[in-house]
């Protein structure tokens, strides 16, 4: 499993993680794409936009390898925002490669992208 150094652990402030710190023994989390729902708790929608954030600083419109990104969290975004690059996907990988779709995510996480 690929660790992404320097990427943020978790939303500062928060309980929020980003990363995992060792690979599965049990099973590796699928992806899989979550429903983001417009009654979220604002807390969820800052860290939605908080990971947005960290993904475009450290990868760009890069392809990424999952690695050590929480599936979790990567699952929010997972089908929108952020989607496979392989054809077939593996969701049960942590080589899976990954990409922002950049108009999505500009639309949906304007804030992500300031500065």
């Amino acid at each position: 499993m690929l660790k992404h150094r320097g990427f943020p652990g978790r939303l500062p402030g928060t309980d929020f993680q980003f990363i995992i710190r060792r690979a599965s023994t049990k099973g590796i989390t699928p992806l899989i794409a979550r429903e983001r729902f417009r009654d979220r708790r604002p807390p969820d929608r800052r860290a939605d936009a908080g990971f947005m954030k960290a993904l475009w600083d450290h990868f760009g419109d890069q392809p990424f390898e999952r690695g050590n990104l929480d599936a979790g969290r990567l699952s929010w975004l997972f089908g929108r925002e952020v989607v496979a690059v392989d054809d077939p996907f593996d969701p049960e990988s942590y080589e899976s490669l990954l990409v922002i779709d950049v108009d999505v995510a500009r639309r949906s996480f304007p804030e992500a992208f300031e500065g």
